[in-house]
């Protein structure tokens, strides 16, 4: 299975896959008690003066949502003008007015990644290709593995969850006229530098960049995104969307959380998430004689990891107060696979000696 080259499939309904699990599932219920590893936002937030900015904007409810101000903020953070910005209702929105509203014939999308934007295809009655990246080369990007006839590529970058960031030219090189060009940016606001960010080029064809305020500023409750692409397939996307989708304090959550203020704050949080991360890299590279294996170089808040009885570990890790993300529901990945969400050095290093814990003795039948 791990070949060094890409493969191209059609995916059939379902595919032994369960598209529409997610992280949250993991501390849900009788999981709200453990020590979260399993979903992907930043501990610590929203930050106190974003909260005090949503509830000033709660004075405005009596108001239908204007979203001027917020769109306009976010067009000139990246250098854009208006007509190529669209706030939507979290990037998972997103992912549906675009198989709603695009004429798609052979949509493809690049796995392992977020299964999101295949469900909602999917749901919007296309036939799904795949291209599946191979743990082989490190599930790097081949843009030769895409089929020419393609006519949406929906990527993502930095990959959830294998946290690959890939070169920007790489994916530019996907674009062709005709086509759609699909980068899913969520996490790139936790790249220092957001070196490798294709948002706000606009000599990219056909190029369309989703972002999320969800992960750096703990907004998964308030659902806000937002779109950047061509102004005709912006207006496209626009007229399927519901009257007002985006409410009142997302708005002013974009508006904030794209000012000089926190995109200084973004900045520094990146640095300390990549310091937090190599630190939870280096510690699973100590349990490498227990069989376990990271995804490297790493570039989001989360690692990938292979290891023997990962679904056994997994429940070992929940008995010891850990919730982790299972990796067997992306296209791509098995049941040796988990995700783990970079925290602090201290939720790190208890963590690491939960696992050690967990994990199967070097000798023991796989």
């Amino acid at each position: 299975m791990d070949t060094h080259t890409p493969t191209h499939t059609e995916a059939a309904a379902g595919a032994g896959h369960d598209l529409r699990h997610h992280g949250d599932a993991e501390v849900r219920d009788d999981g709200s008690a453990l020590v979260d590893l399993a979903v992907n936002v930043r501990t610590g937030t929203p930050p106190r003066w974003l909260r005090e900015h949503l509830a000033e904007s709660l004075g405005s409810l009596a108001a239908y949502p204007d979203g001027r101000a917020a769109r306009a903020a976010v067009a000139a953070r990246h250098g854009l003008p208006v007509e190529r910005v669209l706030l939507t209702a979290g990037a998972a929105e997103a992912f549906v007015l675009l198989a709603r509203a695009l004429r798609v014939r052979r949509p493809v999308v690049v796995h392992p990644q977020f299964t999101e934007p295949e469900a909602a295809l999917r749901d919007a009655g296309h036939t799904v290709g795949r291209v599946l990246l191979r743990a082989a080369d490190g599930f790097r990007l081949d843009p030769a593995a895409v089929p020419e006839d393609a006519d949406l590529v929906v990527i993502g970058n930095p990959t959830n969850p294998t946290s690959v960031l890939h070169p920007a030219a790489e994916i530019a090189a996907l674009a062709r006229p005709g086509r759609t060009l699909v980068v899913d940016e969520a996490f790139m606001d936790a790249v220092p530098g957001e070196r490798e960010a294709l948002a706000g080029r606009t000599d990219v064809p056909g190029l369309v960049v989703l972002r999320s305020l969800t992960k750096t500023w703990g907004l998964a409750g308030l659902r806000v995104g937002y779109v950047l692409a061509e102004p005709g397939t912006v207006a496209a996307l626009e007229r399927a969307q519901p009257l007002w989708p985006v409410s009142t304090p997302a708005l002013a959550a974009a508006e904030a959380c794209v000012a000089p203020r926190a995109l200084a704050e973004a900045a520094h949080a990146a640095h300390h998430i990549a310091a937090d991360r190599e630190r939870l890299v280096a510690g699973l590279k100590r349990l490498a004689g227990h069989g376990v294996r990271v995804v490297e170089p790493a570039a989001a808040p989360f690692v990938l990891v292979r290891l023997p009885d990962a679904a056994g570990v997994r429940a070992r890790l929940r008995d010891a107060g850990y919730a982790v993300r299972r990796g067997d529901t992306f296209p791509g990945l098995d049941t040796r696979w988990l995700r783990l969400a970079v925290r602090d050095r201290t939720t790190t290093d208890g963590f690491l000696l939960a696992l050690a814990e967990a994990l199967p003795a070097p000798d023991t039948p796989r």
